[in-house]
């Protein structure tokens, strides 16, 4: 369905002024006050969800919560899109469609951090832990903060808020689940979006970067074929193990000698199953790994490379072909230019030019991508949460290193991470529906 006219016009100024640096941001100070005030409540929210992860579409209590908040704020929530996610509307007047993302599920294992607030939780079938050990929690309040802050300055401002909490980002398939549950078709196709994640920075900093800023992801799963038998008659066999291990080596030159050495790639084997005991030749082993580029030529290379050296690992020793499964993930987040570069100007102004920076992108992945490659301008962007002591003291030789994402140790420091994020993404989007 074709765009009015006037959203036409609408579109086509918001494009231009993105072209635009903004130099200052006059609503920082507002801004601060609001999320300052309101922190007791986000550090009682925080704490709650922290508590109590769920994993990839189990997000019930979860949507649940922030679903009630949303509406106390004045948004009109759906619920269950893309199963557990949900998404906040707000209408401010005539002004372009602002998609605010955060994600909603924690990881299945169990948190070793020792805080008073820290998980013990389980999954529905009660199998293992969960924990937040990504920083969701930190990204949920945030997000709720920003969504309050804006509603308290809605004089400043002129548009939609699109506030949308999405389910399974870990296993990068909540955002195409709300895409086909129709996203976009169901609420307005927003004409910018951001999100943001916690990264183990300084508190205070604000990293982002223009074009890429996460990797493609891939996986494979390769089923290696042989003959089983006896392990002191290996020639009255065809040892699967054997044809697994020279492919475990041989597909690092893929990276090594196939691959430019200037672009990042990366094929990892995580694991390896295969026989019962020392003395037995089993039939088959399975492999598993996962693929990481950032450009779609490497990414392409790098799929080819394995299975051509699945294959020929296979050949090599006279054994049936394998099974060679090489499984789609997430696509690179690839940020706007023009809105990075206003958005850098006011993070600039806002936290100052040592600690809004330019940073490499990150080697894991993320599946923001899917509402970017619909079309829409986007900015991912990363806010520290450990104290800059701690930060110096890891960067130093023999320094502790620090808790990264996804350690059972990950233990992000609440204030003021948390005021940083939601003052950082408050101002991300009054830069697009303000006049600063």
């Amino acid at each position: 369905m074709k765009r009015p006219a006037l959203k036409r016009t609408a579109v086509s100024l918001l494009l231009l002024a993105l072209a635009v640096p903004a130099s200052a941001a006059p609503l920082n100070t507002e801004v601060a006050g609001k999320v300052d005030g309101m922190y007791p409540w986000l550090d009682g929210v925080y704490k709650d969800l922290h508590a109590h992860p769920e994993i990839a579409f189990q997000e019930v209590r979860t949507a649940g919560k922030l679903a009630g908040e949303m509406r106390k704020l004045g948004f009109e929530v759906t619920e269950k899109v893309g199963r557990t996610g949900l998404v906040a509307i707000l209408r401010n007047g005539a002004g372009p469609t602002v998609l605010v993302r955060t994600e909603l599920d924690g990881l299945p294992m169990e948190e070793k951090t020792g805080l008073p607030y820290a998980s013990r939780n389980r999954t529905q079938d009660g199998a293992t832990f969960t924990t937040h050990s990504c920083g969701h929690d930190v990204h949920m309040a945030a997000w709720l903060g920003a969504a309050r802050t804006l509603v308290e300055l809605k004089a400043q401002w002129k548009g939609t808020l699109m506030f949308i909490a999405q389910p399974a980002e870990e296993t990068v398939s909540g955002a195409r689940a709300m895409l086909d549950d129709g996203l976009f078709k169901r609420f307005p196709k927003p004409d910018v979006a951001f999100a943001l994640h916690s990264w183990p920075l300084a508190y205070g900093t604000v990293g982002f970067e223009a074009g890429p800023v996460s990797s493609n992801s891939d996986a494979l799963e390769i089923r290696f074929n042989g003959r089983g038998g006896h392990g002191s008659a290996p020639d009255k066999a065809i040892d699967p193990i054997a044809i697994a291990a020279r492919f475990i080596v041989d597909v690092q030159t893929v990276v090594s000698r196939e691959k430019d050495p200037k672009e990042f790639g990366v094929v990892t084997i995580g694991a390896i199953q295969g026989g019962t005991v020392g003395n037995i030749i089993p039939d088959t082993v399975q492999v598993r790994g996962t693929i990481r580029s950032y450009s779609p030529e490497v990414r392409t290379k790098l799929l080819d490379g394995v299975r051509r050296v699945a294959n020929a690992s296979a050949a090599m020793a006279d054994a049936p072909a394998p099974d060679v499964r090489l499984i789609p993930g997430g696509a690179a987040i690839v940020n706007d230019a023009a809105l990075v570069r206003r958005t850098e100007a006011i993070f600039q102004d806002a936290f100052g030019a040592k600690n809004a920076v330019r940073m490499p992108a990150m080697t894991a992945s993320e599946d923001f991508s899917v509402y970017a490659n619909e079309g829409i301008p986007s900015m991912f962007f990363f806010t520290g949460v450990y104290a800059p002591e701690v930060v110096a003291e890891a960067q130093r030789a023999g320094g502790k290193p620090l808790a990264f994402n996804h350690s059972p140790y990950y233990a992000p420091v609440p204030e003021p991470s948390i005021k940083t994020a939601a003052r950082a993404m408050s101002l991300a989007v009054l830069g697009v529906l303000a006049r600063l």
